[in-house]
């Protein structure tokens, strides 16, 4: 009878799931769904408003419809891709998802709701928010934290 292996080798043979997926892909993702954002917000609000009222008004927001194309859309549209498909575009290139930090499961749609709006102190303090990713040891984001959320690498079909 051969003895078992030591402790080391075999957490090495364990799966390391969950793969928490880090500050830099993270990036990456955010800046191709402002892409994808931009895509359909900035046709809009040109049709809408027309160059000349965007380039001549220093005003940050144009009036309420404004809001809607720039404010209420992306809004909307994140998230659905994160009810919908626990991820946005950007994410899905990456094969990351969005869960529950406690259950690896699909998030509740409040909790969806409270990680988008918690963007808003993770942008606001110099974007610590973003930035703590790189050093938190489950890559939480402030948003994350907040929700109770974690971004990870998709299990392989």
């Amino acid at each position: 009878m051969t003895p078992p292996p030591p402790v080391a080798e075999a957490a090495s043979n364990e799966s390391s799931y969950p793969i928490y997926v880090g500050f830099w892909e993270r990036l990456a993702a955010t800046l191709l769904d402002s892409l994808m954002l931009m895509c359909i917000t900035v046709p809009l609000t040109l049709l809408v408003f027309g160059i000349d009222a965007i380039l001549e008004n220093d005003a940050l927001i144009l009036g309420p419809l404004d809001v809607v194309i720039n404010y209420l859309l992306p809004f909307i549209l994140i998230i659905l891709f994160w009810h919908y498909k626990s991820a946005t575009p950007g994410k899905m290139v990456l094969r990351a998802v969005i869960v529950d930090a406690d259950t690896l499961q699909k998030p509740s749609t409040t909790s969806l709701i409270v990680r988008y709006l918690g963007y808003i102190p993770s942008t606001l303090v110099l974007g610590l928010g973003y930035l703590w990713v790189a050093f938190d040891p489950r890559k939480q984001s402030w948003h994350d934290k907040l929700a109770g959320t974690l971004v990870i690498r998709a299990p392989k079909d």
